[in-house]
């Protein structure tokens, strides 16, 4: 985790962002909290516990910075906010299962699209660089 966190603040600097203390807190906070996807509102009342000064102007001018440096990506899950990951560039594609009654996120690593992104490429001779399977339904508490 600390390597990570050292990697996006070079990355950071590397661009010539300043590492300021909030930026330090979004990120470590971003981390400890990968596996929730959290929104900007969800980051920011996280943040606060821990720097109350952060607003939420410094949260959604992070995050934009760090979508900018491909350190996170958006994704919709048609919840009505925005959520954040990391851009992990060494992990393929993952999907995401999405519970429409809680809104609990289950991450599926299998990446079973392959075989159909070659068969469209072939067939269309369109190159694929990137795809999001994000399938709707009921988490086994809520069914």
């Amino acid at each position: 985790m600390q390597e990570k966190f050292n990697n996006y603040c070079k990355k950071l600097q590397r661009e010539s962002y300043k590492i300021t203390p909030q930026r330090q807190i979004i990120l470590q906070t971003l981390l400890d909290n990968a596996e929730k996807h959290l929104s900007a509102e969800e980051l920011h009342s996280i943040v606060k516990q821990q720097d109350p000064e952060v607003g939420l102007a410094t949260i959604y001018r992070t995050l934009e910075i760090f979508v900018d440096l491909d350190i996170l990506h958006k994704i919709d899950f048609g919840d009505g906010c925005i959520r954040y990951e990391f851009s992990d560039q060494e992990a393929h594609n993952h999907h995401h299962l999405i519970c429409i009654n809680c809104g609990r996120v289950i991450e599926v690593t299998d990446d079973l699209l392959e075989t159909l992104e070659t068969w469209i490429e072939k067939k269309t001779c369109f190159k694929i660089t990137d795809h999001q399977l994000k399938l709707f339904g009921y988490c086994k508490k809520c069914q």
